[in-house]
């Protein structure tokens, strides 16, 4: 028996389309490292084409089918041959993917050497055509700062906070996630870590006190780390104290587009 394929009926209305697909569907995979290594998480996706003002719609089951055969196993670097395969799959000449998921480092507390996973937020953006192919990264890094003015006035101490450094960039696919993180965790006046011995803390803590940096302190130094890459095309860079003596966060953003 034959099964009539409505979507498949060409459209009157002459209207194209500049993005249809599906959205907020989760999946499993398994992302590859700098290091070549496998992590299993679970990435949100959406994923669009454009759709030609003749056709009535596209291939909705086509994308759920890419995300089964060939989102086992995902890298940064392979980001731009996924957008082309489905891309092509949809019969399209535009492809568009986002994926957002948790990634975990194993990092070394600084004096005791104990192991602990933290987790750091990351979202891939990607654009393709025959003409060109476009990916930006999105990383939450997690981080300490110490305030410069309260350890300047106070007798004892100083106020110090957890901040989140967010960059949004446009990149080159031989960067690697854990490539940003190291940059950013670099200019905080501390990096941060899930578990830490009694010696671990007294470091850190004192490494936070000795190198005090303001919200603008801070987005400054790793603006600075950002244009110094040239893996980097353009950038959105925001941090944010989230003040620990007032009911408010100190914010500030930089943007570079290194192209233009």
């Amino acid at each position: 028996m034959s099964i009539e394929d409505v979507q498949n009926h060409p459209d009157s209305r002459n209207i194209a389309i500049n993005k249809v697909g599906i959205k907020d569907i989760r999946h499993p995979f398994k992302f590859i490292d700098k290091e070549g290594q496998q992590q299993a998480t679970v990435g949100t996706f959406n994923m669009a084409v454009n759709l030609a003002h003749h056709q009535k719609g596209t291939h909705m089951s086509r994308f759920v089918a890419l995300l089964n055969e060939d989102c086992q196993q995902f890298s940064i670097k392979g980001f731009p041959t996924l957008l082309e395969k489905m891309t092509h799959k949809l019969e399209a000449d535009t492809g568009y993917i986002t994926m957002e998921f948790l990634y975990f480092v194993n990092k070394s507390a600084p004096i005791s050497g104990v192991k602990s996973l933290l987790d750091y937020q990351i979202k891939l953006e990607g654009q393709w055509s025959k003409s060109e192919a476009k990916v930006n990264i999105t990383v939450v890094i997690p981080v300490t700062s110490l305030c410069p003015c309260s350890k300047k006035i106070s007798e004892y101490g100083a106020h110090n906070q957890r901040s989140h450094i967010t960059v949004n960039a446009a990149i080159k696919n031989d960067i690697c996630a854990e490539d940003i993180i190291r940059l950013v965790e670099k200019q905080a006046s501390s990096e941060l870590y899930s578990l830490l011995k009694r010696p671990d803390e007294k470091y850190v803590t004192e490494l936070a006190y000795d190198n005090p940096k303001f919200v603008e302190d801070v987005v400054r130094d790793v603006a600075n780390s950002l244009n110094n890459d040239s893996r980097i095309l353009a950038y959105t860079l925001e941090a944010e104290n989230f003040e620990s003596i007032h009911n408010h966060s100190a914010y500030a953003v930089i943007e570079n587009n290194k192209l233009t």
